[in-house]
């Protein structure tokens, strides 16, 4: 049998703490248990102002906060996601600072590695699909009917409109 030095592979997922990223981190977490990888999740950070400017005044104190920002959303993802870490999986968390494209793909690098992302649109998805050498499982994220985000918006509304506009 060939072996690629990857084993069984891992799933990457990439995290930022959007409704789709925590759709994806669901479907992550999923893939693991049924294929018994290890997890993977990872945030990508820049500097707010980018790195080119950054590196012109760099600011080691605003680098740290924005780092601490990024661990804050891994977690913050996990807990709104799936309730928490899973105790059953291997999970390895991180939180690097580069572009999301180029670090998931760096990540993911194995044959055997399988890469979720959330959404189907954008410079992540389409550098992802360009770049990955191993499978790409996106992630949709639900509509929510107008009706229902209406109801979700406006609290003199009540829950109530939400269910009956939603047949």
């Amino acid at each position: 049998m060939y072996d690629d030095g990857f084993g069984a592979g891992r799933v990457v997922v990439g995290v930022s703490g959007s409704p789709a990223s925590l759709a994806a981190v669901r479907s992550a977490v999923d893939q693991a248990r049924r294929s018994g990888r290890a997890l993977v999740a990872v945030v990508a950070w820049e500097p707010p102002e980018g790195e080119k400017l950054y590196s012109r005044w760099p600011d080691h104190a605003w680098a740290r906060h924005w780092h601490a920002e990024a661990r804050a959303t891994l977690a913050r993802a996990f807990e709104e996601a799936v309730g928490g870490l899973p105790p059953d999986l291997d999970v390895a968390l991180r939180v690097v600072r580069g572009r999301p494209g180029p670090v998931l793909v760096g990540l993911a690098a194995g044959p055997s590695d399988l890469l979720v992302i959330g959404g189907h649109r954008g410079p992540v998805h389409r550098y992802t699909r360009r770049h990955a050498w191993c499978p790409i499982l996106t992630v949709p994220v639900r509509k929510v009917p107008r009706a229902e985000l209406r109801a979700l918006l406006s609290p003199a509304r009540g829950a109530g409109n939400c269910a009956s506009n939603h047949r």
